[in-house]
């Protein structure tokens, strides 16, 4: 037996699977047993992300009785505190921040919608908690933000951001698991799916934020080093220790860990209709905010991250049904190929693939900030970080962002109409 199975057996992660937070839990049933019975999971979970939102925008700690009842403030494990290694893995979001955003679009949230049971609980839970399936989106990208933020801004301390977000993700979900139970008990197959948000899907879920990440960003043009890749999976396993995940109690993950534990995740890939109608709805956002000419550019770069990809994802867009790319990225990313194999001409295919990618990106962090920028949880990225994308986030810029949105949105329209000459170049 190599190092690896020691590490990772069958048995562990049978184990994970059927585990969830039992301390937290624990909490969270006492506390929902001393609420009004007009207060249950549905509208505690309204009230904690409305509440989170609050606290970190004005740089606090949550005020609520749920909050109170764990250890909020808690440090960063004693492996956790390199402040070196913490600051080179922030760092590979505030350089490569664009090109994160199309990764998490265009990979990160497939990843988790070919897992049954992520699909089953995000399409579920995030229409009863917000009736907006891209609304846990945008919450998803702010979490990025906020754990990753900008270089050596300490987001993981207590009382910041990053820090923040954990641990209320670890009570989140909890509140989830409730919600399910009460509203879902008798349609979930727990010795098949596990818990809801169990263990093995947490461990799922760090690493689709950074080794999926750096899959993702190779494919764009972008690779990072192994101390690059080390310090942003160290990162990601601070974060993952303060929101409870089993894998990261004791240490951090490491690039010795990448193979066997996305292997074995590999396994869980399925088709599932929750799975489909997230993949639809989140290429239907993404769309609308494309220019005119550039609408299919998000579904081919779905399909172009998930060419060869290992471990049983390149089946990940046939599962999802999503569409067939626009047929100019298909010759180019043709032409890319071709380069790479035969050495000559990659350069200028490259530049040209990470400028769409960029693009993509920079319309990805917009639809945000105009779907999401106020009201419920709203999503905001920093100062510095919107200058360099060159994104305005001020009341004028999203409202005339919007008036252009809403001409191409005629423009399309007039294009898609039975017996128009001009229907064969639908944008």
């Amino acid at each position: 037996m190599n190092d690896h199975d020691e590490r990772w057996p069958e048995e562990r992660f049978r184990r994970l699977r059927q585990q969830a937070d039992p301390d937290i839990d624990k909490v969270v049933a006492d506390y929902l047993k001393s609420q009004p019975a007009d207060r249950g999971p549905l509208e505690l979970v309204k009230a904690m992300v409305d509440e989170l939102a609050r606290a970190k925008r004005e740089e606090r700690p949550p005020a609520s009785e749920i909050f109170s009842a764990i250890d909020f403030a808690k440090d960063l494990p004693e492996w956790g505190d390199d402040k070196e290694l913490l600051a080179e893995g922030q760092a590979v979001f505030a350089d490569y921040g664009l090109y994160q955003a199309a990764a998490l679009f265009c990979k990160c949230l497939p990843m988790a919608y070919v897992e049954v049971s992520s699909a089953k609980v995000l399409a579920g839970v995030s229409q009863l908690a917000t009736h907006s399936l891209t609304r846990r989106v945008a919450e998803t990208g702010q979490m990025l933000v906020d754990v990753m933020g900008l270089k050596a801004t300490d987001s993981l301390q207590p009382g910041r951001p990053g820090h923040t977000t954990a641990i209320g993700l670890r009570i989140l979900h909890s509140f989830v698991r409730a919600l399910v139970n009460e509203r879902y008990a008798d349609q979930w197959d727990t010795e098949r799916y596990g818990p809801p948000v169990n263990q093995e899907l947490l461990l799922a879920t760090i690493f689709d934020f950074s080794v999926v990440t750096w899959e993702a960003l190779e494919s764009m043009g972008v690779t990072l080093g192994a101390r690059q890749r080390a310090a942003h999976l160290y990162t990601w396993s601070v974060f993952g220790h303060l929101m409870g995940v089993e894998a990261c109690h004791d240490g951090p993950l490491t690039l010795d860990d990448v193979e066997p534990v996305s292997e074995r995740l590999g396994r869980l890939y399925e088709s599932c209709d929750e799975g489909r109608r997230l993949m639809a709805m989140l290429l239907a956002e993404m769309e609308e905010f494309m220019y005119l000419g550039w609408r299919k550019l998000p579904r081919s770069l779905v399909h172009w991250v998930f060419r060869d990809a290992r471990y049983n994802a390149d089946r990940v867009p046939e599962l999802l049904d999503v569409p067939k790319p626009a047929w100019w990225c298909t010759a180019l990313f043709t032409v890319a190929r071709a380069a790479h194999r035969r050495g000559r001409a990659a350069g200028p295919v490259d530049r040209l693939i990470r400028l769409l990618v960029r693009k993509a990106g920079r319309h990805i962090v917009i639809a945000l900030i105009d779907r999401h920028s106020d009201g419920h949880a709203p999503f905001r990225i920093p100062a510095e970080l919107a200058a360099a994308w060159r994104i305005k986030q001020s009341n004028r810029a999203v409202k005339t962002r919007e008036i252009r949105r809403a001409a191409r949105r005629n423009v399309r329209r007039t294009l898609r109409a039975p017996g128009r000459k001009l229907r064969g170049l639908r944008t």
